[in-house]
């Protein structure tokens, strides 16, 4: 068992020690990662699937101690996964609600361990794993974080074989998870020293994105791609209250399309676009046109079942209202019911929510019904930073 403990510590270090350095493409279709690379975890892909992986021989490993730091406002993810025995052993550390869960499975016994200090405040945290005989130990910055002790039944060791290590995802199923997790983490790692291991790691992808060297809370959207809701599952509505959208953010350092609404019937209901040639920020909800200087640090947009309200600023005494002709009123809160919300595009028809006209820029915080909204629990994720925007 202790050299499972050795392979998971080690692959933990190891994997996190990529951050800082370069990505070289290779012959057959990876792309290699060396060991001194800064590696951006939220990368778009199946979000289970790892962005980076790696193999090595449990008879090469010597050491027992890893670390790396890692960065992130992101509250929930995986980090890091190794295994042995092609996944029936298994070593997961993720965060939950800002704190490090560790999960291991080995043999005849499952653990799991919450606890030791937040992470998700977005700054640099060293973390230290090792091993001291049946126990596991993470330390934080240098203090103790948490400990995971197992004893079982089972007496043979791994001594031979493989350890698969991962970051950003996990190599086996997840639903063999104790505490179950969204994996998605907008995260970096750097700076990791991990066992006695040399060899590079191999990414799927055919680029990896950067971490940026300072970073906000928010939500980044490059130009690249958008997210996309069902409302129906996700957004309760009233009649009486209509839909309500609130955005944060300067509205001067945005271009492309912010919002917009698609009724079940594939038909576009409304679109907040901003234009940083007009310096000014669009509003179309169906023939309801209007447009706004984008000075605004907050908006807040409200669909009624006969007009559309707009406030600037939370400053109510300012807020304007458009309301729809009598004889056509479009029964939009009906629509919208079983239709979709994008955030960062805007959508186009079909089922494989194709977009366009993509948003540049930062939404420091996003509400849909007066709530918060995690773009983690989208429909449709493409190149979008969830939890944190470049400072």
């Amino acid at each position: 068992m202790a050299v499972f403990w050795k392979a998971v510590a080690g692959s933990l270090l190891f994997a996190v020690c990529l951050m800082g350095g370069r990505v070289d493409g290779q012959g057959n279709g990876k792309k290699e990662v060396s060991g001194d690379s800064i590696i951006y975890l939220g990368q778009e892909r199946n979000p289970w699937r790892p962005l980076i992986r790696t193999t090595a021989n449990l008879t090469e490993l010597r050491s027992i101690k890893s670390s790396f730091q890692f960065r992130t406002f992101d509250p929930e993810g995986v980090i890091f996964y190794g295994d042995t025995k092609r996944g029936e052993d298994w070593f997961v550390l993720s965060l939950k609600e800002g704190l490090p869960v560790m999960q291991i499975s080995k043999e005849d016994v499952q653990v799991s361990v919450t606890g030791g200090p937040k992470l998700n405040d977005g700054k640099w945290h060293t973390l230290d794993v090792s091993n001291k005989g049946k126990f596991v130990i993470l330390e934080v910055d240098g203090s103790p974080g948490l400990v995971v002790g197992m004893h079982s039944k089972q007496t043979k060791e791994v001594v031979s074989g493989q350890l698969r290590l991962a970051l950003g995802g996990i190599l086996t199923d997840k639903e063999k998870m104790i505490v179950e997790f969204e994996p998605q983490m907008d995260g970096c790692v750097r700076e990791g020293r991990w066992l006695n291991l040399s060899i590079p790691w191999e990414a799927d992808a055919d680029e990896l994105r950067v971490c940026h060297q300072n970073i906000q809370p928010g939500s980044f959207f490059a130009g690249e791609g958008f997210t996309v809701f069902n409302t129906s599952s996700v957004f309760p509505m009233e009649e009486d209250q209509g839909f309500r959208v609130e955005l944060w953010g300067d509205f001067s350092n945005m271009d492309g399309t912010i919002v917009s609404l698609m009724s079940s019937q594939e038909e576009l209901l409304g679109v907040l676009t901003a234009n940083n040639n007009t310096n000014e920020v669009h509003l179309a909800v169906g023939k309801i046109k209007a447009a706004l200087k984008n000075t605004f640090k907050r908006l807040q947009i409200t669909i009624l079942e006969d007009l559309v309200k707009v406030i600037q600023d939370a400053d109510e005494s300012d807020a304007t209202t458009h309301s729809y002709e009598l004889e056509s009123r479009p029964g939009y809160l009906t629509t919208l019911r079983e239709g979709r919300l994008a955030i960062g595009g805007l959508l186009g028809g079909g089922k494989d929510m194709v977009g366009s006209h993509f948003l540049t820029g930062c939404l420091e915080k996003i509400q849909v019904q007066g709530k918060d909204l995690d773009l983690d629990s989208a429909l449709k994720d493409m190149s979008a930073s969830s939890h944190s925007c470049p400072a």
